[in-house]
């Protein structure tokens, strides 16, 4: 039987989120019974009851209206929640909490600490809002930011969603291309964007690449600069720091309102515009922060992101929990591996998040910051961006904390949530993500659909609707391309791409993208199944592998970056070796090759389907949206016959 890393002791249980919200339920006359599976079960079999209550427990401020859903409720995608409800997201946001309680505490490279309380984020936000309005700005045009994690950054995305604008943001080590590939679509009003950043100890003035993108955005009226590095504007940029208004009201809007326009990381074409609702995004952060990730008022939490990934969405969200925002802007290695930690010990956070690759980089360091921090307001630590391998896992317990719950988490940009993730009340097993979330009815299901067994591979899907679907995609005005995306796989299905699969404790393991999984011989093959095993070769930094397609079949190619940058004859039979015995022979890569650096997307993905494009001798576009995309320039190697 296998044993849990960590079980969560009866008080942890008993104060949780999760247990107020049953036993709030059942006092509320709810016939739900206290364990977890039969909350789920309730939760997505009564979908209208389920969010109207989590929009009660909550306290939302707004009106629901009479309606939960519209009909037919079990309609993908059409149905819609709550239709008659009319919200304002900043609103729930700011107005939480007292005015003296610290809403964001900011830091980073080369920065002092900035401190801000609920009454200042109110009176910045209501001054930006004003100034929005005065230069015209209506419910519904785009306000864009080419921003690091600032304050300001946070503040002018309430500040859009105050008066009904619609907000997309973006990292300002983007290139110029990747910037006006996703703004270029939406077509924005305001650009709002820094002097520079800093990274790895390094400063970056990007003044004139952002000049060149506001003579490019020809839909633009302002552009605001913001002094980070205490530069000059150009001539025809406003300063952040003059911005003055008389403020205005909350714009009571829609609860499908659009919010955010998140952008796919895709490497061919074009990014989607993904355009996320204000209603669902609330309800689906709430339900995550303070159920599963067992978030509480005067909690502060530290996810590290940038602004162009959804979990910089899903962080601002937490001040609706009267939770403090911590922002951390630069590297997450600079000057040391720890200094997550070093933030996490000097500002006391009860939840930290990162990312997979980061935790196997901090265990590959031999940092054990058990002996070295006090971490003792540390509830939670959250995982994303690519599965976690059974031996990140047991890191965080043996070196980081023995008594934190470690939630995987896996969702993404397309519905700025979660599917699977933590249960504070639940025990933790290595390798595996916790539970499906609540209202979210998931499973992992063949090729034709058919729902499989635990222990079965698959595909992830949702059978049922969920407030955090998108609204649709820009520019799509049929719905066919965000119908195409989503429902064609399997009709009236939420098919989100990810191979699957279910385990005996009733949680999931994600194997990687299912459109990057391997099928020599016609097997399916997830990539973390060789990644597991060639992390624990010391030799390796990491490795990337692909699917190539040649003489109609597939062949297992694998692209290592070694410790001493060469790779011999030795090394490679040592890499085959151990991935025949400890994975299968079916692991086995017929092609080895040594790369300076593993191409990833911005929000550190495995960049495989463009490896994949590059190795068959196609072009790789979209190259804005990767990191070390230089290796697409040289001629790929050739296979072997």
């Amino acid at each position: 039987m296998i044993q849990p890393l960590w079980t969560p002791s009866a008080e942890r249980i008993a104060n949780s989120g999760l247990t107020r919200f049953g036993d709030w339920l059942r006092a509320d006359g709810q016939p739900v019974q206290a364990d977890y599976e039969a909350l789920h079960r309730w939760s997505t079999r009564h979908r209208g009851a389920f969010w109207r209550s989590i929009w009660r427990f909550a306290d939302v401020i707004g009106e629901p209206g009479e309606r939960d859903v519209t009909v037919p409720e079990d309609k993908l995608p059409d149905t819609r929640f709550f239709p008659d409800a009319r919200l304002n997201f900043a609103e729930n946001l700011i107005e939480r909490g007292r005015d003296s309680d610290l809403a964001i505490i900011a830091t980073g490279e080369g920065v002092p600490d900035r401190e801000m309380t609920r009454a200042e984020l109110r009176m910045w936000v209501d001054r930006v809002a004003g100034w929005l309005q005065d230069q015209g700005v209506v419910a519904g045009d785009r306000v864009v930011a080419v921003m690091p994690n600032l304050p300001e950054t946070l503040v002018a995305a309430l500040a859009a969603a105050k008066i009904g604008a619609v907000w997309s943001s973006c990292s300002p080590d983007f290139g110029m291309q990747g910037i006006l590939d996703r703004f270029e679509q939406i077509r924005p009003t305001v650009l709002i964007a820094v002097d520079g950043y800093r990274y790895g100890g390094k400063v970056f003035d990007v003044r004139e690449k952002l000049e060149a993108v506001r003579a490019a955005l020809t839909t633009l009226k302002r552009v605001v600069m913001v002094a980070y590095l205490g530069e000059t504007p150009p001539p025809g940029w406003l300063d952040w720091a003059e911005l003055e208004s008389e403020g205005c009201d909350y714009q009571p809007l829609p609860f499908d309102h659009p919010l955010y326009i998140l952008f796919s990381s895709g490497t061919t074409g074009q990014p989607k515009c993904i355009v996320h609702g204000a209603g669902g995004t609330l309800l689906q952060h709430l339900k995550e922060h303070q159920l599963h990730s067992d978030i509480a008022p005067g909690d502060r939490v530290l996810y590290f992101t940038t602004c162009g990934w959804m979990m910089w969405n899903w962080l601002v969200s937490v001040l609706a929990s009267e939770a403090t925002a911590v922002l951390y802007e630069g590297s997450p290695a600079f000057p040391e591996t720890g200094v997550l930690f070093d933030v996490a010990e000097r500002h006391r956070v009860g939840l930290l998040g990162v990312s997979a690759g980061w935790i196997n980089a901090v265990r590959q360091s031999g940092l054990r910051p058990v002996d070295s921090h006090d971490l003792s307001p540390l509830k939670t630590i959250c995982s994303t961006g690519s599965p976690l391998s059974p031996e990140g896992f047991a890191y965080v317990y043996e070196a980081i904390k023995p008594d934190v719950q470690l939630a995987s988490i896996s969702g993404g940009t397309d519905i700025v949530s979660c599917f699977v993730l933590g249960n504070p009340t639940a025990p933790v097993f290595e390798g595996q993500i916790q539970c499906a979330g609540l209202g979210m009815d998931v499973d992992v299901a063949d090729e034709q659909g058919r729902s499989l067994p635990p222990g079965e591979k698959g595909e992830l899907v949702c059978r049922s609707p969920f407030p955090s679907m998108p609204v649709g995609f820009w520019n799509d005005p049929d719905g066919e391309r965000y119908r195409a995306a989503y429902f064609e796989h399997f009709p009236g299905v939420w098919h989100h791409g990810d191979f699957a699969e279910k385990t005996e404790q009733g949680g999931f393991i994600i194997h990687g993208r299912s459109d990057a999984t391997l099928n020599p011989g016609g097997v399916r093959i997830g990539t973390a199944e060789l990644y597991r095993v060639l992390e624990r070769m010391g030799q390796i930094n990491e490795a990337a592998a692909i699917g190539a397609a040649v003489d109609g079949d597939v062949r297992i190619v694998l692209f290592v970056v070694t410790r001493d940058g060469t790779l011999d004859d030795e090394l490679a039979r040592a890499i085959r070796t151990r991935l025949r015995s400890e994975a299968s022979p079916r692991h086995v890569p017929r092609d080895i090759f040594a790369v300076d650096a593993i191409p990833k997307t911005r929000t550190g993905k495995t960049a495989e389907l463009a490896l994949k494009t590059w190795i068959e001798g196609g072009v790789v576009r979209n190259r804005n949206a990767l990191v070390g995309a230089e290796l697409f320039n040289t001629q790929p190697p050739a296979l072997s016959p």
